[in-house]
């Protein structure tokens, strides 16, 4: 749906959405262009968005000084019915999604000190100018979501638009694969988990002699990437937010100043630190470390995955057979190893969305051929993990057909219903609202109609 790809977007450009506060405009004249109801859209504020679209590669199809004024009040527009319908976003909200986002930018640039110095800002100060922008773009997303709610098709609609869809209007679908795997977890040396656990057990003796700050600790040495830039902090977490064993530790934690035994969990080990409690919702800060897989260790994982491997070629046992009892992997082995796709919810994957990894090794492959083993990092936990992969099938790029293709058409329906809802939801609520246009910025072409009243 239009609207939602337009959020994506507004979320990349959130930061620099902020009338300057990042990207100086100091020589641009700043002039109302658009009143929509109480809220002026500013000259300022289109030059903002459209040299954070060309930051971003976006293409306008169309002039960016029409388009991007009456996103905007669009923008605005949902603002405002979320105002009335009392539409909330937590705080939790907010923070993970900015925290998503500099992660995103950091990755972009290389580093926490690039990004800073690209913005001549500090990342608390990037962080902040970010909030309000991201706030409001998440509330116009829960504010499109109340007013579409859950919009169903049926097979007999699917069939008619596609039906009625002229030959150079259906959608190309690119290649796809059904891939399987099995993953085995290297040892890690009992001497490496030792030294990981003295490590934070000096970190805690640091910080309760208060030789230093925990925070300073977590932005030095945590291995979570996400949280150790702002000093180990998480978001306000429910339990339902956090892994048990973390949140079994943390929820008992009773006194700010102190810090937590060590904590071990899926993605490594831990101590914790007590922020605030706020009833069935908690904030702490944590560093984590990981202990390292050796050499020694990936190689034998490998010559392990190899034999198995071996063994399915000589049909000793199958693939399914294999990934079931022998793969490490929980979130596939139950399921024969058939990899997931968590992007449209079924097995099918475009090569870009498959991890880089495995997408390497599946390129070349026949169906049914099994690969050899190779080393991966698995990106749920981001531990380092050995595989090996089977490809199950490969759906040649083509034309979509409703035998093939019946869910992803589906899903072009159900967009389609819901981009009509909110395009009717947008010109009605133009009826009754006040706009005001620049005479300068008449001229244009709009999506919607009603911005001009006679």
């Amino acid at each position: 749906m239009k609207e939602f790809a337009n959020l994506k977007l507004m979320f990349l450009l959130a930061f620099v959405l902020c009338a300057g506060t990042i990207y100086g405009q100091d020589n641009v004249i700043d002039e109302v262009v658009w009143v929509v109801g109480d809220d002026a859209i500013l000259k300022s504020d289109v030059e903002e968005y459209r040299l954070n679209a060309q930051y971003s590669g976006r293409r306008f199809q169309g002039d960016p000084y029409c388009i991007i004024p009456e996103e905007l009040a669009v923008q605005k527009l949902y603002l405002h019915q979320a105002k009335l319908d009392s539409i909330d976003v937590s705080e939790s909200e907010v923070i993970q999604r900015v925290e998503y986002q500099m992660n995103m930018y950091i990755e972009d640039v290389g580093s926490r000190e690039k990004l800073e110095e690209y913005f001549n800002k500090t990342s608390t100060q990037i962080r902040e100018a970010m909030r309000e922008n991201v706030r409001d773009g998440l509330t116009v997303q829960k504010m499109q979501q109340k007013l579409i709610g859950e919009v169903k098709v049926t097979p007999s609609e699917v069939r008619r638009y596609f039906k009625d869809l002229p030959e150079d209007s259906i959608p190309f679908v690119p290649t796809q694969v059904e891939v399987q795997i099995i993953t085995q977890q290297p040892k890690i040396p009992i001497e490496e988990i030792d030294d990981v656990k003295r490590r934070l057990r000096e970190y805690t003796d640091r910080v309760n002699s208060g030789d230093i700050e925990f925070a300073t600790l977590a932005r030095l040495y945590s291995e979570d990437k996400g949280s150790a830039l702002n000093g180990g902090e998480t978001p306000f977490w429910g339990r339902g937010n956090m892994v048990p064993e973390y949140a079994a530790v943390a929820f008992n934690l009773q006194d700010p100043n102190k810090v937590s035994k060590i904590v071990e969990t899926e993605y490594g080990f831990h101590i914790i630190q007590l922020i605030e409690k706020r009833g069935d919702r908690i904030k702490t800060r944590h560093i984590l470390l990981k202990p390292k897989v050796s050499d020694t260790e990936l190689t034998a994982a490998t010559s392990r995955l190899d034999s198995i491997a071996n063994d399915i070629r000589s049909e000793k046992f199958t693939f399914d057979q294999a990934a079931s009892a022998l793969s490490h992997d929980k979130d596939t082995r139950n399921n024969n190893g058939l990899l997931p796709n968590p992007y449209n919810n079924t097995s099918r994957f475009e090569m870009q969305q498959l991890p880089q990894e495995i997408a390497k090794v599946v390129e070349n492959m026949k169906i049914g051929e099994i690969s050899d083993a190779f080393t991966m990092v698995n990106q749920k936990d981001g531990k380092e993990v050995c595989a090996v992969v089977k490809l199950k099938a490969r759906i040649n790029g083509h034309k979509a057909t409703i035998a093939e293709d019946y869910q992803r058409l589906k899903e072009i329906v159900i967009e389609s219903k819901q981009e009509k809802m909110l395009e009717k939801w947008i010109v009605d609520k133009l009826r009754n609202t006040y706009v005001r246009i620049n005479d300068d910025w008449k001229g244009c072409e709009f999506k919607y109609t009603g911005w001009i009243k006679d």
